[in-house]
Protein backbone atom coordinates (compact mmCIF):
# COMPACT_ATOMS: atom_id res chain seq x y z
CA UNK A 1 0.00 0.00 0.00
CA UNK A 2 1.18 3.66 -0.89
CA UNK A 3 0.70 6.85 0.02
CA UNK A 4 0.16 10.06 -1.47
CA UNK A 5 2.67 12.79 -0.58
CA UNK A 6 1.73 16.07 -0.49
CA UNK A 7 3.18 18.62 -2.54
CA UNK A 8 2.35 22.26 -1.18
CA UNK A 9 3.77 23.75 -4.11
CA UNK A 10 1.27 22.34 -6.48
CA UNK A 11 -1.00 24.45 -4.50
CA UNK A 12 1.29 27.49 -4.64
CA UNK A 13 1.43 26.79 -8.76
CA UNK A 14 -2.42 27.36 -8.72
CA UNK A 15 -2.53 30.79 -8.27
CA UNK A 16 -2.23 32.36 -11.28
CA UNK A 17 -3.25 35.73 -12.88
CA UNK A 18 -6.13 34.55 -13.66
CA UNK A 19 -7.66 33.13 -10.97
CA UNK A 20 -6.76 36.39 -8.87
CA UNK A 21 -8.47 38.19 -11.47
CA UNK A 22 -11.74 36.37 -11.44
CA UNK A 23 -11.62 36.46 -7.71
CA UNK A 24 -11.29 40.14 -7.71
CA UNK A 25 -14.34 40.54 -10.12
CA UNK A 26 -16.28 37.76 -7.52
CA UNK A 27 -16.10 41.09 -5.16
CA UNK A 28 -18.46 42.62 -7.19
CA UNK A 29 -21.18 40.04 -6.93
CA UNK A 30 -20.65 39.60 -3.11
CA UNK A 31 -24.49 39.57 -2.71
CA UNK A 32 -25.08 36.40 -5.46
CA UNK A 33 -25.14 32.77 -4.99
CA UNK A 34 -21.19 32.06 -5.02
CA UNK A 35 -20.05 35.42 -5.73
CA UNK A 36 -20.48 34.63 -9.57
CA UNK A 37 -17.58 31.78 -9.95
CA UNK A 38 -17.81 29.19 -11.95
CA UNK A 39 -18.23 25.40 -9.89
CA UNK A 40 -14.51 24.69 -11.09
CA UNK A 41 -13.69 27.53 -9.26
CA UNK A 42 -15.31 27.07 -6.10
CA UNK A 43 -14.04 23.53 -5.67
CA UNK A 44 -10.72 24.70 -6.67
CA UNK A 45 -11.11 27.34 -3.42
CA UNK A 46 -11.05 25.10 -0.40
CA UNK A 47 -7.20 24.48 -1.68
CA UNK A 48 -6.49 27.77 -1.59
CA UNK A 49 -8.31 28.96 1.04
CA UNK A 50 -5.18 28.65 3.77
CA UNK A 51 -1.68 30.51 4.11
CA UNK A 52 0.99 27.72 4.57
CA UNK A 53 1.25 26.29 1.34
CA UNK A 54 -0.11 28.93 -0.33
CA UNK A 55 1.87 32.28 -0.04
CA UNK A 56 -0.71 34.78 -0.24
CA UNK A 57 1.77 37.32 1.19
CA UNK A 58 3.79 36.93 -2.31
CA UNK A 59 1.22 36.53 -4.31
CA UNK A 60 -0.97 39.75 -3.62
CA UNK A 61 2.29 42.67 -2.88
CA UNK A 62 2.47 43.26 -5.94
CA UNK A 63 -1.19 43.88 -6.82
CA UNK A 64 -2.59 47.42 -6.28
CA UNK A 65 -4.18 48.76 -3.46
CA UNK A 66 -8.35 48.53 -4.44
CA UNK A 67 -7.80 44.55 -5.73
CA UNK A 68 -6.19 43.57 -2.88
CA UNK A 69 -9.16 45.22 -1.30
CA UNK A 70 -11.73 43.22 -3.48
CA UNK A 71 -9.94 40.04 -2.25
CA UNK A 72 -10.23 40.68 0.82
CA UNK A 73 -13.28 41.50 0.40
CA UNK A 74 -14.33 37.65 -1.38
CA UNK A 75 -12.26 35.70 1.62
CA UNK A 76 -13.85 37.60 4.44
CA UNK A 77 -17.37 36.77 3.14
CA UNK A 78 -16.69 33.22 1.38
CA UNK A 79 -14.81 32.09 4.57
CA UNK A 80 -18.36 32.93 6.29
CA UNK A 81 -20.53 32.07 3.80
CA UNK A 82 -19.45 29.44 1.65
CA UNK A 83 -18.70 25.93 3.25
CA UNK A 84 -15.00 24.74 3.26
CA UNK A 85 -13.44 27.69 2.90
CA UNK A 86 -12.85 28.38 6.85
CA UNK A 87 -8.83 29.19 7.27
CA UNK A 88 -9.22 30.07 11.28
CA UNK A 89 -5.85 32.38 12.18
CA UNK A 90 -4.71 30.86 8.63
CA UNK A 91 -7.03 32.79 6.41
CA UNK A 92 -5.65 34.61 3.64
CA UNK A 93 -7.07 37.90 4.74
CA UNK A 94 -4.47 38.35 7.17
CA UNK A 95 -1.01 38.96 5.13
CA UNK A 96 -3.26 40.82 2.47
CA UNK A 97 -4.10 43.08 5.56
CA UNK A 98 -0.48 43.25 6.52
CA UNK A 99 0.54 44.10 3.19
CA UNK A 100 -1.93 46.98 3.19
CA UNK A 101 -0.84 48.38 6.67
CA UNK A 102 2.52 48.17 5.64
CA UNK A 103 1.81 50.81 2.43
CA UNK A 104 -0.05 52.81 4.99
CA UNK A 105 -3.46 52.04 3.39
CA UNK A 106 -5.42 50.10 5.87
CA UNK A 107 -8.34 51.89 7.52
CA UNK A 108 -9.93 51.37 10.67
CA UNK A 109 -13.37 51.29 8.69
CA UNK A 110 -12.06 49.00 6.56
CA UNK A 111 -10.99 46.58 10.46
CA UNK A 112 -14.45 47.60 11.07
CA UNK A 113 -16.42 45.88 7.59
CA UNK A 114 -13.67 42.67 7.92
CA UNK A 115 -15.04 42.01 11.80
CA UNK A 116 -19.08 42.64 10.92
CA UNK A 117 -18.75 40.29 7.68
CA UNK A 118 -17.02 37.48 9.32
CA UNK A 119 -17.25 35.04 11.91
CA UNK A 120 -13.67 34.39 11.52
CA UNK A 121 -12.29 35.58 15.40
CA UNK A 122 -8.69 36.08 13.75
CA UNK A 123 -9.81 38.41 11.15
CA UNK A 124 -8.22 40.96 10.69
CA UNK A 125 -5.56 40.56 12.22
CA UNK A 126 -4.38 36.65 12.49
CA UNK A 127 -3.15 34.78 15.72
CA UNK A 128 -1.66 36.98 18.86
CA UNK A 129 1.02 33.77 19.17
CA UNK A 130 1.78 34.38 15.25
CA UNK A 131 2.61 37.98 15.77
CA UNK A 132 4.73 37.78 18.71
Amino acid sequence: MSVNSFDPASLAARITPEIIRVLVAAASHLDSAGFGLSAEMLKLMPGLCKQGPVDWAAATAPLPDAEIVALIQVFTRGERDIPGWEAGAKSPVVPMVRELKKRARFESSFSSWIKNNSNNRFLPHGSLMDRL
